[in-house]
C-alpha cells in the first residue's frame, strides 16, 4: 500500500513544495513544530532509512543540506536541526527543523500556521535555492 508520502509524490495529496529533484522531493511539514520545518524524502519508497541503498542515502543527505540551508537563509533560528525517526509514516523522511532551543525539536510542541504562512515560507526558502 503506497504511503501518504508516495501519494504526495504522485500529486493525489497537495503539499507545500519546497524542492524537486527525479529522485528527491522537499515539501512543508503540516504539523510543523516550527515556521519552516520541511520533510525531505526519497521519491523511492523505502520504510526505514538504513535500507536505502548507500548512493540514495548520501544522495538525500546531500539534497537535505542543501534544503537546511536555505531554510537557515529564509527563516530566523539559531540553526537547523535534523531528525529521522521514521515511525509515523513508513516512508523514509529527514525532518529540518529551524531551531531556537530545545523545545523545538521535540515533536509534542506545534505552530500553527495558516494556508498564507506556508505559501510564504516556501516562498521565503525557495528564494535560497
Amino acid at each position: 500500500m503506497a504511503s501518504i508520502f508516495s501519494k504526495i509524490i504522485s500529486g493525489e495529496i497537495p503539499s507545500y513544495k519546497i524542492a524537486e529533484t527525479d529522485d528527491f522531493l522537499a515539501f512543508l511539514d503540516i504539523n510543523p513544530n516550527a515556521k519552516g520545518h520541511t520533510l525531505c524524502i526519497p521519491k523511492k519508497e523505502v520504510n526505514k532509512i538504513f535500507d536505502l541503498d548507500e548512493t540514495t542515502y548520501l544522495n538525500l543527505m546531500a539534497f537535505s543540506r542543501k534544503v537546511a540551508i536555505a531554510i537557515e537563509k529564509a527563516i530566523p533560528c539559531k540553526r537547523v536541526g535534523m531528525s529521522v525517526v521514521g515511525l509515523e509514516v513508513p516512508h523514509v523522511h529527514v525532518h529540518l527543523i529551524p531551531l531556537n532551543s530545545m523545545e523545538d525539536i521535540r515533536f509534542l510542541n506545534k505552530a500553527s500556521l495558516t494556508p498564507e504562512d506556508f505559501q510564504d515560507t516556501v516562498k521565503a526558502i525557495k528564494a535560497y535555492l
